[in-house]
C-alpha cells in the first residue's frame, strides 16, 4: 500500500515550503523564551514530519484496507449502547495505542502540543482514507482542546504568565481521560424543530434549590453522539416578546456527561441514545438522537453567552470539514485517474481522451486551490484563537509582559479574526460543495462499473453528499459570507472605494502577467459587490416614504435589516461566495508564486478555470433574478407601515 502523505505532493509542499513554523511554533508555545530557536524549531518540524508520514502509512495500511467493511458494516443501539463495526474498534484501539488523541492537548497536561494545523493535515490524510473514521477521531482530541479553551475564556484556568505554563484547569481530569482514548465529546445543537436557526432551539436548562444546573430536551443528528461528554446550547431565559434575552442571548452553554462509570464496572445512563440514523453515506460514524431529562450539567461561562462559546466550536468545524472535504476530493481524483489509466477504448486508454484528460486536470486543480486555502484558513484561525487565549490569561490590567506589547498584540488578532472570518465559510462552501461534484464525476468516468459497489466511486458519493449539509449548510455559509462582504461596504465605503482604485490600477501597471490577471479577478468581485450594493441601496431608499426626513439618516444608513434590506444579495449570495473563493485563492497562490517559482504554473492553471467562471458568474449575478424577486414579493405580507418596516429587528440587531 501507498503512503497518503509522502504520495501528495501538494502537501508536502506546504509543509517544507509554504508554512512559516517558525512563528506557528512559538504561538503554540504560547511565547515561550528559546521556542522560536533555529534548534528548537528544526526539531519540532522533524517530529512533525514523522507524525505525518507515520500517520500517511497508517491512513494507508489501516484505515482504507477497512474502509468497505466498515461501510458494510452496521451501527444499532440496544439499552442505551451503540455498537459500531468492529472494524471501527480495531482502528481505534490503534489509535488509542499511538497517543494520537494526545496531539494538539498542550504538554502540561500529558500532551504533545503539536499546532492544530497539523492535526487539520492529518484529517485531509484521515478522510482519503475513509471519512466516518476522520469524522469520529476529531471529537476526540478536538473536544479535550475545547474543554481547555472555554475554561480558560472563562477564567477558570490558571496560568504562570512568567513561565507560560499552565498550572491547572477546570476540565482537567476530563481532557485526561479523552486523551487516553477513554472517552470522547461530542456538539449539541440541532433539535428537532431547530436546525439552522438557532432563536428557535427549546431544550431548556434550570436550577436547582442548591443551584446545580439540570438540562432537559431532546437533539438529533449528533456525531459521534454515543460519547460521554456532550456541549449542549440549551435555553436558560424564556423567550416571551418582552424579554431582554429573547432569541440567541437567551442560549447558555453547558458541558453534560452522558453517564457515569461506576466502580462495579456498571454504567449509569445520565441521558438517553434514543436512536441512530441510518444513513446514506458516513456509515461508520454513528449519527445519534439525544434525551435529556433533568440531566446534571455544568454552565460554561455566564448565562446567555450560549452563542458566543458555540460559535469556537462551529468556526473549528466548518474548517475540519474543509480538510475533509479536500480529503475526499483527493480519494476521487486518485480513483478516477487509477481507472483511466488502465479502461481502454478505441485504441488507448480514457485519461487520454480530451474530455477525461481536462476532466481530471480540473479536479487537480481544484484540489490545488482548495488546499491552498484551508492551510491559510486553519494559520489564520489557530493563531487568533491561541494569541487571545494568552491575552486572556495575561496579567489584569497589563499592556506589556516582557517583550510582548498586549495592544500589538490586540490589534494583531483582531486582522487575523476578520481574514479567518472571511476565509472559513468560503473554504466550508466551497470544499463541501467540490467534493459532491468530484464524487460524482469519478462515477461517471467509472460509466457503469461506478454505479456497483466494487470499485468505491458509489460510496465517495454517498460520503460526500452530506458534506455541504452538516456544520452549517452551503446556503448559510453564502449568506455569512455576503453579508459580512456588504456589512464592510456599508461600514467603510471609502475603503471600499479604495479597494477598487488600486485593483483597478493593478490591472494596468503591474509588471507580473499572473498578477494583472489575479487583480482583473478581484476588480470583478468588487465590482459585483458594487453591483449588489447598488440594487440593496435603490430598493433600501424606498423605505423613505412615509418616514420623517428627519430620520432618513438612520433609516439609510443604519437600521439595516437583512432579512428585509438584502433580498437581491440573498438571491446571489451563493454566486457571490463562489467568486470571492476564485478570487481568495488566486490571491493566495499568487503569494506562493511570488515566493516559489514552482508554483507559477499552479496559478496560472487555476486561473485558466477561475477566468471564465468569474465572468460568467458576474453576468448572472447582473442579469439574473428580478422575476423571481417580483415573484416573492407578490406573496408576501406587506409591512404595516413605511415607519414599522424602518426600525431594526431583534436579529439584525444581533
Amino acid at each position: 500500500m501507498s503512503n497518503f502523505y509522502t504520495d501528495n505532493e501538494d502537501l508536502q509542499y506546504y509543509f517544507r515550503e509554504a508554512i512559516d513554523w517558525k512563528s506557528l511554533i512559538r504561538t503554540t508555545e504560547f511565547e515561550r523564551e528559546g521556542s522560536d530557536s533555529d534548534e528548537a524549531v528544526a526539531e519540532a518540524v522533524e517530529t512533525y514530519q514523522d507524525m505525518l508520514t507515520m500517520i500517511g502509512k497508517f491512513a494507508s495500511d489501516e484505515i482504507a484496507s477497512r474502509a468497505s467493511r466498515i461501510d458494510r458494516g452496521e451501527i444499532s443501539v440496544s439499552d442505551g449502547e451503540v455498537s459500531v463495526p468492529k472494524e471501527l474498534d480495531e482502528i481505534f484501539e490503534q489509535l488509542k495505542a499511538l497517543d494520537l488523541h494526545w496531539m494538539c492537548i498542550p504538554r502540561e497536561l500529558g500532551g504533545m502540543n503539536v499546532p492544530l494545523l497539523v492535526y487539520f493535515m492529518t484529517a485531509e490524510v484521515f478522510a482519503r482514507a475513509d471519512v466516518s473514521v476522520m469524522t469520529h477521531h476529531s471529537f476526540h482530541g478536538g473536544m479535550a482542546l475545547a474543554m481547555l479553551a472555554y475554561s480558560i475564556k472563562e477564567g477558570t484556568t490558571t496560568f504562570d504568565f512568567d513561565k507560560r505554563e499552565i498550572t491547572g484547569t477546570r476540565f482537567a481530569d476530563f481532557i485526561e481521560e479523552i486523551g487516553n482514548g477513554e472517552a470522547w465529546g461530542t456538539m449539541d445543537i440541532t433539535e428537532p424543530d431547530a436546525g439552522s436557526d438557532m432563536a428557535a432551539l427549546r431544550t431548556s436548562a434550570e436550577q436547582d434549590a442548591s443551584g446545580n444546573w439540570l438540562v432537559t430536551g431532546q437533539k438529533i443528528f449528533i456525531t459521534s453522539g454515543h460519547g460521554k461528554y456532550h456541549f449542549v446550547i440549551a435555553r436558560t431565559e424564556k423567550s416571551d416578546g418582552d424579554d431582554p434575552f429573547a432569541g440567541l442571548a437567551g442560549l447558555s452553554f453547558f458541558l453534560v456527561p452522558a453517564y457515569e462509570d461506576l466502580p462495579d464496572g456498571t454504567r449509569k445512563h445520565l441521558a438517553s441514545v434514543d436512536r441512530v440514523e441510518e444513513k446514506l453515506g458516513h456509515h461508520g460514524s454513528v449519527t445519534a438522537s439525544i434525551s435529556f431529562d433533568r440531566t446534571p450539567a455544568m454552565l460554561i461561562g455566564n448565562r446567555g453567552e450560549g452563542f458566543k462559546y458555540m460559535l469556537t466550536l462551529m468556526n473549528n468545524a466548518r474548517l475540519g470539514v474543509g480538510f475533509e472535504s479536500i480529503g475526499l476530493c483527493e480519494a476521487a481524483a486518485r480513483l478516477a485517474r487509477e481507472y483511466a489509466q488502465q479502461r481502454p477504448s478505441m485504441g488507448k486508454t480514457i485519461d487520454q481522451h480530451e474530455m477525461i484528460a481536462d476532466y481530471l486536470d480540473e479536479m487537480e486543480s481544484d484540489i490545488q486551490g482548495l488546499r491552498a486555502l484551508a492551510i491559510t484558513a486553519a494559520i489564520d484561525e489557530e493563531t487568533a484563537t491561541k494569541l487571545s487565549l494568552m491575552l486572556e490569561a495575561a496579567p489584569e490590567g497589563a499592556n506589556r509582559v516582557g517583550e510582548l506589547d498586549l495592544d500589538a498584540l490586540r490589534k494583531r488578532v483582531r486582522n487575523l479574526k476578520a481574514r479567518a472570518r472571511k476565509l472559513t465559510p468560503l473554504l466550508k462552501y466551497s470544499a463541501a460543495e467540490r467534493a459532491v461534484a468530484h464524487a460524482r464525476r469519478c462515477v461517471q468516468i467509472h460509466g457503469g462499473n461506478g454505479y456497483t459497489k466494487e470499485y468505491g466511486a458509489e460510496k465517495l458519493l454517498r460520503d460526500a453528499l452530506v458534506l455541504p449539509i452538516y456544520e452549517g449548510t452551503s446556503q448559510i455559509q453564502s449568506l455569512m459570507a455576503m453579508k459580512d462582504a456588504l456589512n464592510a461596504v456599508i461600514a467603510n465605503p471609502q475603503e471600499f472605494v479604495r479597494g477598487v482604485a488600486q485593483a483597478r490600477w493593478r490591472t494596468m501597471s503591474a509588471r507580473d502577467p499572473l498578477e494583472r490577471r489575479v487583480a482583473r479577478l478581484e476588480l470583478a468581485e468588487l465590482e459585483t459587490i458594487q453591483l449588489m450594493m447598488r440594487k440593496t441601496a435603490t430598493d433600501k431608499l424606498k423605505l423613505l416614504k412615509g418616514v420623517p426626513m428627519q430620520r432618513w439618516g438612520t433609516t439609510f444608513l443604519k437600521d439595516w435589516n437583512p432579512k428585509r434590506d438584502f433580498a437581491f444579495a440573498m438571491l446571489h449570495a451563493e454566486r457571490l461566495t463562489l467568486i470571492m473563493t476564485d478570487v481568495a485563492i488566486s490571491k493566495i497562490l499568487l503569494s506562493q508564486a511570488k515566493e516559489h517559482d514552482e508554483r507559477r504554473a499552479v496559478l496560472d492553471r487555476y486561473l485558466d478555470r477561475a477566468e471564465p467562471r468569474v465572468r460568467s458568474l458576474k453576468d448572472e449575478i447582473s442579469t439574473r433574478g428580478l422575476r423571481i424577486l417580483e415573484q416573492l414579493s407578490r406573496n408576501s405580507t406587506p409591512d404595516t407601515s413605511a415607519e414599522e418596516a424602518a426600525k431594526p429587528t431583534a436579529e439584525a440587531a444581533q
